[in-house]
């Protein structure tokens, strides 16, 4: 008994570690999908909870009322062959079931309804090793590792995937949905409360898996207005000679992957760099990340397909991360 509490309070000990970002929880959805994933959960518990409850009771007044004792030998009754016990727990399973699969068949096709609506933004999802591609076809604005949306607006997502299996995930707004080289999948989301939303791969894809993070941002409509005319606009001019250093920097070493937001691209599009709030979807926004990334990539997430730009000076380096950071 002492040493099963023990490992027990061990395990709660170690478990009590496991925490994360707060939109990484699933039980506490803030969209509408979630929460209707959320309900078939609560189905499912509280029905298996009924039936394990009715279990446990019978093994235990079983275990104590027939044990073996001294000088007593007390046999149970011998069912075996009871048509109506037989009938009784293979129609009542059936029951639970069939009252189970009323919910998952109504919220199935309701999740499955992913045709896009007259005030539905339509955005196209393509997942890459290991960062995320966001394609806003009708704003004609393309950005990478942040998705922006409006609060209480369906998203229509087509989602597909550029060399190996993905998996789109945003466990607070909705369920998962597999990202496939050569096929596309759709799926919906919304958010009812502006803020960040931590995404996540859900499918094993190379070495740098655990780190393919990116964000949901939800925002007002106001404000989500505002983001959009930002991106719409050409990026504030070049005013420093260590920005225009920098411009011609990115030229010369990073333009053959990072060519624009029209292009057919290896590399997420820069051109707005400035306004990310993250850098590879996992470091902060700021130059001793930047400078981080660029001299070793792979350092920081394990597989990244850039190549290290370690061979610049420090004066060209810082030249660059100038002209970066000024994209907005």
């Amino acid at each position: 008994m002492w040493r099963a509490m023990l490992v027990f309070a061990l395990a709660v000990f170690a478990l009590s570690g496991c925490s994360g970002h707060p939109s990484m929880d699933a039980l506490q959805p803030k969209g509408t999908a979630g929460e209707i994933q959320l309900d078939l959960i609560k189905w499912s518990f509280i029905m298996m909870l009924g039936v394990f409850t009715v279990v446990i009771t019978i093994f235990v007044y079983v275990l104590i009322r027939f044990r073996k004792r001294k000088g007593k030998d007390i046999m149970p009754e011998q069912v075996h062959g009871n048509n109506w016990l037989e009938l009784a727990w293979t129609v009542i399973p059936i029951i639970l079931l069939a009252i189970l699969a009323v919910p998952t068949v109504k919220y199935t096709f309701q999740l499955s309804d992913t045709k896009p609506g007259p005030d539905t933004l339509e955005v196209k999802v393509t997942g890459h090793q290991y960062w995320w591609e966001f394609e806003y076809p009708e704003l004609g604005i393309k950005t990478a590792q942040e998705l922006y949306i409006p609060v209480n607006t369906k998203v229509h997502l087509e989602i597909e995937g550029r060399d190996v299996l993905h998996s789109f995930w945003v466990p607070a707004l909705g369920g998962k949905t597999d990202v496939i080289p050569g096929r596309t999948n759709t799926m919906w989301l919304d958010a009812k409360k502006p803020g960040p939303y931590q995404g996540k791969c859900a499918e094993l894809c190379g070495a740098g898996h655990a780190l393919m993070d990116f964000k949901v941002v939800a925002q007002t409509e106001d404000d989500f207005d505002k983001w959009v005319a930002q991106m719409k606009n050409p990026p504030q001019p070049i005013t420093t000679s260590a920005q225009k250093e920098g411009e011609e920097i990115f030229r010369q070493n990073c333009i053959g992957c990072h060519a624009g937001a029209n292009a057919k691209i290896l590399g997420p599009d820069l051109s707005k760099f400035g306004t990310r709030d993250t850098i590879a979807g996992i470091l902060p926004h700021n130059k001793e990340s930047l400078k981080q990334w660029l001299k070793n990539p792979e350092a920081v997430k394990p597989g990244a397909k850039m190549p290290k730009i370690d061979y610049l000076e420090d004066k060209e380096l810082d030249a660059l991360m100038d002209y970066l950071m000024s994209r907005k």
